[in-house]
């Protein structure tokens, strides 16, 4: 069942659309088309009738079927039975011609250029597609050295532990007992990073055809995983709203999760599973308030959706708000966790934490996929959790200020970028004034930065106005890289044709 749009939800994200700058169908037109592109209505949603619509808008009807022709004549919405046309978004074929995007494409289907195939960055390219940290070298050297004189206990036994190491488990379950939600042991299960978890979940939860619920935009490798299982993935766009856990850097409203919107979806879809970032959301920064977290909680249960969260960037809590774990909530939670973004990548350690039914599941899909984790490395895991706090200050306190610098840099540089402050995490979601986003993507290697495009975090090719830019990297680098990408900007605007020839996005790895 794909999701609809009623007139008063509609009417709600036009806001202030009949100007008088132009005739009233266009305006129409042209502020659905943004929030289609900008991913505020989802692809394949239903519009509501026009008869509807004129009525909750206060316009004639014919303003509206006038509207509705011009998207269809664009390519962006569908001719559908009567008047419930569904959105769509076109792209150009290497003859020019225009079809339109399908949003149920598999992985095997989709445009080129738009996979992940882990290509690392060219020697002297300024990394942007990474929003990650080199390591805390003395903490996780410490770890390994003390890991390296525990081993020897362990060369008797066959290596093979589909759960991970106890030690390991016991001591990430003290972490959650501590946070305030009692955990077992036996409720947690040893993976080789957050990503490797949320295969292992996908694999014991959803099949093929199976609707995933994500918000849109989400982070891309999740999205990836999803398709290659086979799976629909459900968007749930974000809303504008003040508050939320950021701050538009120039005054206005920050996005925020449209609660609505989730519950309308899991209602109407039912979805198998939902994968969600609630914490310093990757890529807008976003942080979920308690009382949202409650409600999706309160929704997943009701419709019988296992709620899956990623809680990989908890740890950068960069201004000290408070909010519960989203388990704390209900035990039926499923939750990832990782050392990836808060101490090092190269750990490739991570967990699932679960009701122990649940774990017995996942263990059970997960031999499929490997036989168990590197022991070393969880040995090490076990000594930087026991100890998860003590590089976190000084870290912490390197990202503000990297975070105020990289917003200085892109309010002097960019100004006509709209930017958001985030709580926590390690990216700023920018809003570019032209849907150049690929474009950008494309040329930036000639400015010496590698970039993530901003469809590579949504579905069907929604985000081309926007880009995630990391604050991970040291000020001065940050300082190059802008400059870098105003260069870019430059010639995009001196030849405003390479936006409309500059379509595929060079394949590259994204966390």
């Amino acid at each position: 069942m794909s999701p609809s749009l009623n007139p008063p939800a509609l009417a709600r994200l036009l806001g202030e659309w009949n100007l008088g700058v132009a005739p009233a169908y266009r305006e129409l037109a042209d502020v659905v088309r943004l929030l289609v592109l900008d991913g505020r209505v989802a692809l394949d949603t239903a519009m509501p009738s026009e008869r509807a619509l004129s009525e909750a808008l206060g316009v004639s009807r014919t303003t509206v079927t006038a509207a509705y022709g011009h998207l269809r004549e664009q390519g962006f919405l569908s001719s559908g039975q009567g008047s419930r046309g569904r959105t769509r978004i076109p792209r150009l074929t290497a003859l020019g011609t225009t079809v339109l995007t399908d949003p149920g494409l598999t992985t095997a289907g989709r445009t080129p250029g738009t996979t992940s195939p882990g290509l690392a960055a060219p020697e002297g390219l300024i990394d942007l597609a990474y929003a990650s940290l080199p390591a805390c070298g003395e903490v996780v050297h410490r770890a390994f050295a003390a890991a390296l004189t525990e081993l020897p206990a362990l060369l008797p036994g066959f290596g093979y532990d589909a759960m991970g190491l106890l030690p390991l488990r016991e001591t990430v379950a003290a972490r959650y007992t501590a946070a305030g939600v009692p955990t077992t042991a036996e409720q947690i299960l040893v993976t080789s990073g957050a990503q490797h978890a949320l295969n292992i979940i996908i694999r014991a939860l959803a099949g093929r055809q199976d609707r995933v619920l994500v918000e849109h935009p989400s982070y891309p490798n999740a999205l990836d995983a999803i398709r290659a299982a086979g799976c629909r993935a459900i968007p749930v766009a974000f809303t504008a709203a003040h508050g939320a856990g950021t701050d538009r850097a120039d005054g206005g409203p920050a996005l925020a999760w449209d609660m609505h919107a989730l519950q309308a979806a899991m209602t109407q879809q039912r979805p198998r599973m939902a994968y969600v970032v609630p914490d310093f959301h990757n890529p807008t920064g976003q942080l979920m308030p308690d009382v949202q977290r409650r409600q999706l909680v309160r929704a997943a249960a009701v419709a019988g959706t296992v709620l899956v969260v990623d809680e990989t960037l908890r740890a950068l809590n960069l201004d000290g708000v408070e909010t519960s774990p989203v388990a704390a909530f209900s035990p039926a939670v499923v939750t990832i966790g990782s050392l990836s973004k808060s101490h090092w990548a190269g750990l490739r350690t991570g967990w699932i934490r679960a009701s122990e039914a649940m774990i017995q599941r996942f263990a059970a899909a997960r031999t499929s996929l490997d036989l168990g984790g590197p022991l070393m490395e969880q040995l090490a895991a076990a000594h930087l959790v026991r100890a998860l706090d003590e590089p976190l200050p000084a870290r912490l306190s390197a990202l503000r200020d990297n975070r105020t610098a990289l917003l200085e840099l892109l309010a002097g540089h960019l100004p006509d970028w709209e930017t958001a402050r985030p709580a926590g995490g390690l990216s700023v979601w920018c809003r570019l004034p032209a849907p150049v986003s690929t474009a950008l993507t494309v040329i930036a290697p000639d400015f010496g930065i590698r970039l993530a495009a901003g469809p590579r975090f949504g579905i069907g090719g929604a985000f081309e106005r926007y880009l995630r830019v990391p604050f991970s990297l040291p000020p001065d680098q940050l300082e190059t890289a802008v400059l870098a990408l105003r260069s870019a900007q430059d010639r995009l605007d001196a030849a405003p044709q390479l936006r409309r020839t500059l379509k595929n996005a060079p394949a590259l790895a994204i966390a």
